[in-house]
């Protein structure tokens, strides 16, 4: 008699596709935001007027933008702190420059060149000198925020050309939505495709989870976390330039604080925070969950500070699931593994003498 023991055990590509897309954090967050939407739109009043989707997504366009950067750089199981003083930098030297009478456009370049610059400031620290991006970012972040304040002091810029301030606070023709999400949508397909169909994208997760693995593997480890900053600096900066003409408003200290809303939306969005894993879709419904919520209770006449608790409370929960289902997932793999060791001790002390026995 032959025993033919079968493994039971099913590879997570192996999956049916539904459960691959549904049981998925991501799905859990954008299933919130769908909740959250519908829960605020039957109970605050004018949740759903147009005018309140416009501003919503106006006010969150610069999160959404910088946590496309910011995602791929935590996947790394790295951080950048110094973005909203990027955007702060390139918003003051926006405004000079412009009222220097150099053309918009120009000034706006040059501003997000001078963000690109800022984010390969920041590269070159950790991945050359080998400094924690925790460490040089912290450091950053005081150094831009300064430059910015000196440069202007306490005064401000807000004359700025009539075609691009209109262009900023524009509307897709016919609906309610902001202009601003044309741009956001490319930059949005772009990263998820980077991210998660290309060669480049895969190196990332790989990075994340063991960096010296990845190296040894043949991946330029320092040259791809130095791209990933650049990029930050210059969306960063990107962003500054929206939000000086969506504001009318150039000045040091625009943006500040805005660095905590980015990576508690980036991390409720499901990238862990010690790297390896995360989705692009994931985080554009954690910044629009965020924003929906503050933009509901606003309404409701909830004041700021417990906004904020509820937005802290919201990150730790996210954080804190991700290391409980991590925990349970290994328990249950370990006692997975038990009952197939014994399963196969048994299935050894019943095969007959003589008899070959195929694991």
């Amino acid at each position: 008699m032959t025993t033919t023991l079968v493994s039971t055990a099913t590879p997570a590509h192996g999956r049916p596709l539904w459960r691959r897309w549904l049981l998925t954090r991501e799905a859990a967050v954008l299933g919130l935001l769908v909740l959250v939407v519908v829960a605020a739109y039957t109970t605050v009043p004018n949740f759903g007027s147009p005018l309140t989707l416009t501003y919503l997504l106006r006010d969150t366009a610069p999160i959404l933008l910088i946590a496309l950067p910011m995602t791929l750089i935590i996947i790394t199981e790295e951080i950048d702190l110094s973005v909203a003083s990027v955007l702060g930098l390139a918003s003051v030297l926006t405004g000079v420059l412009s009222a220097a009478g150099m053309p918009f456009a120009l000034a706006a370049l040059l501003a997000v060149l001078a963000g690109a610059v800022a984010g390969a400031i920041n590269g070159f620290f950790v991945t050359v000198v080998g400094l924690p991006s925790l460490a040089v970012t912290i450091g950053t972040l005081a150094l831009f925020r300064g430059i910015a304040v000196g440069l202007l002091g306490t005064t401000a810029i807000t004359e700025f050309p009539e075609f691009w301030t209109d262009l900023a606070r524009s509307t897709i023709p016919g609906t309610p939505i902001p202009s601003i999400m044309i741009p956001f949508v490319v930059l949005a397909a772009a990263f998820a495709v980077l991210l998660h169909a290309t060669p480049f994208g895969r190196s990332l997760y790989a990075i994340g989870l063991n960096k010296e693995a990845a190296h040894f593997s043949g991946i330029d480890v320092a040259r791809s976390k130095f791209v990933l900053f650049v990029m930050s600096g210059a969306m960063a900066a990107f962003a500054g330039v929206y939000f000086t003409l969506l504001y009318s408003n150039a000045r040091g200290d625009n943006a500040t604080g805005l660095e905590l809303q980015i990576i508690a939306a980036v991390l409720l969005g499901g990238v862990s925070i010690f790297g390896g894993r995360g989705a692009i879709q994931g985080v554009i419904g954690g910044v629009l969950l965020i924003g929906a919520l503050g933009s509901a209770l606003r309404l409701a006449n909830v004041g700021s500070d417990i906004i904020q608790v509820i937005t802290g409370v919201l990150l730790i929960l996210s954080v804190v699931s991700a290391s409980v289902l991590r925990w349970a997932r290994s328990r249950r793999q370990v006692a997975i593994g038990r009952r197939r060791q014994a399963a196969a001790r048994a299935a050894l002390e019943t095969t007959p003498t003589g008899t070959t026995h195929v694991p």
